[in-house]
């Protein structure tokens, strides 16, 4: 295991489960940290930084919801919601507090290990840590007040930085890098996630779409940047 391996933190009230998640992980050459609750979670967070955070819902004192509103008021780490809860309100609900995926259990260790990589992968590159990315359109794309400086991946609204999530950025990005474009549900999930769309995937990229606007619309609810094409997607002009 390298010193500069991705940090994992595994929040989970289900210490067989933690223990199972670590093996896999520490397998693949990541760094775990375990925490028994969302309160420990919260903690270990203020002290450092992680790479990607593990949430189950179900949890005693504060719920995986609870406390990914509480990470995203500290931190923008990509979040993976790991849960027996599977209706469609659920994941709903899980992408509406901030998550950025979300797995059922039973989960197969493949798919785990899948979208642990690809959520520290956009992560990192969010943040800068790979040397070998390279925007391949200009450093700086601007829109109705809107900025993006893409060498150094911030986001500004009228010369203010919007924090966002590394989902959100990627999603930004690329409705304004194809200005004027159309993206359906299904060709947003597969560039963002890069998997296979499915049902239930239009859900999760409503609700992005959705917190995406409440951080950088001045109205929500009549938006002038992300326009909605009613029955084909989503687009900037």
């Amino acid at each position: 295991m390298t010193q500069n391996a991705p940090h994992i933190l595994i929040a989970d009230d289900n210490p067989e489960i933690r223990e199972i998640i670590k093996i896999l992980l520490t397998g693949e050459g990541f760094l775990v940290t375990e925490a028994k609750n969302g309160t420990t979670a919260l903690e270990k967070i203020q002290k450092q930084n992680f790479d990607l955070i593990i949430l189950d819902i179900m949890m005693p004192d504060m719920n995986g919801y609870e406390t990914c509103q509480n990470i995203r008021s500290i931190s923008n780490t990509p979040i993976l919601f790991l849960s027996a809860r599977t209706t469609d309100s659920d994941k709903i609900l899980g992408f509406s507090s901030g998550g950025d995926d979300y797995l059922e259990k039973p989960f197969s260790y493949p798919e785990l290990i899948s979208r642990a990589k690809a959520l520290i992968r956009r992560y990192q590159v969010y943040q800068g840590k790979q040397d070998q990315y390279s925007a391949a359109v200009s450093e700086q794309i601007s829109c109705h007040g809107l900025k993006i400086n893409l060498e150094r991946e911030e986001v500004y609204q009228n010369g203010k930085r919007i924090d966002l999530t590394s989902t959100e950025y990627e999603m930004l990005k690329l409705l304004l890098i194809n200005r004027r474009q159309i993206f359906s549900a299904q060709r947003l999930y597969e560039a963002i996630w890069q998997e296979p769309y499915y049902y239930g995937a239009n859900n999760t990229v409503m609700v992005h779409i959705r917190n995406l606007r409440q951080k950088i619309e001045r109205d929500p609810k009549n938006p002038v940047l992300i326009k909605t094409a009613w029955g084909k997607g989503y687009h900037i002009d």
